[in-house]
């Protein structure tokens, strides 16, 4: 084990260095990189989440390169200036991690979070023309709210963070084709549980699919009826899942709140 890695799992806390509100961030962070590793949606130490620190709207929080998702805690996450083009090996940020996040926060003032995965079921609906098809509760969530993007190679060209949040516009996923989705909210629970119901739709899509046989599709008049239910839903008791989420992470395992 190199030398970095054990530094950054020794890192003590830095709870009395912070404000409340930026502790609370780090603990939802790095629950977030923990519940990714429960679902099996980390590709080794690669992908990232990232959460925007507040009170502080240039800087965000995100994973040690050379972390795994379950080696992620409150205190080693690596606070990092949005604004910065420079990033090093010294930063201990994987590059094209910064190139993503980074861009999203200096694009989109409206979220305070993005989660990227490379998780293979929704690869493959990426790929198709029609993308994410309203065929199940949890796909009528990116009807109308999904962007794509063509892929342009490893997202470490930092010019890109311009075409990238271009193409993702005012949506709340995109879909990055040959590559992986990303899903962003005003909120990690909200980042998270859009990456939770987009696996479970595009899962759904591609067995339906694989059936062979035609299939029902709601109405634009059933689809739009929906989409004014999710925002009393996810604005009320919707809400309540991602303390439950906490609590199933506290019996695994709590030292992701150290």
């Amino acid at each position: 084990m190199s030398s970095n890695v054990v530094q950054l799992r020794d890192v003590p806390s830095v709870r009395e260095q912070v404000s409340p509100e930026e502790w609370q961030a780090r603990v939802d962070l790095a629950a977030a990189y923990r519940l990714t590793d429960l679902y099996n949606w980390a590709d080794s130490i690669y992908n990232h989440i990232s959460i925007r620190v507040p009170g502080e709207p240039d800087f965000f929080l995100i994973k040690a390169h050379e972390l795994l998702y379950d080696e992620v805690t409150a205190s080693n996450l690596v606070k990092v200036d949005s604004r910065r083009d420079d990033v090093d090996e010294s930063w201990h940020v994987n590059k094209p991690g910064f190139t993503l996040h980074g861009g999203l926060m200096v694009a989109r003032p409206d979220i305070n979070a993005a989660y990227h995965t490379h998780i293979p079921e929704c690869i493959a609906v990426a790929n198709q023309p029609d993308g994410v098809l309203p065929l199940s509760q949890s796909g009528m969530q990116f009807w109308g709210n999904t962007a794509y993007y063509d892929y342009q190679g490893i997202t470490e060209n930092l010019d890109e963070r311009g075409a990238i949040a271009a193409a993702f516009g005012d949506k709340h996923t995109l879909m990055m084709r040959n590559h992986g989705p990303v899903t962003v909210g005003k909120s990690m629970r909200d980042a998270f549980m859009l990456m939770r119901e987009l696996e479970v739709a595009c899962k759904l899509q591609l067995r339906q699919q694989a059936a062979g046989d035609k299939f029902a599709m709601p109405s634009k008049e059933v689809l739009d009826h929906y989409a004014e239910q999710r925002k009393t839903h996810n604005a009320g008791r919707g809400t309540a899942d991602w303390p439950a989420f906490l609590r199933r992470l506290d019996r695994i395992d709590p030292s992701y709140a150290q």
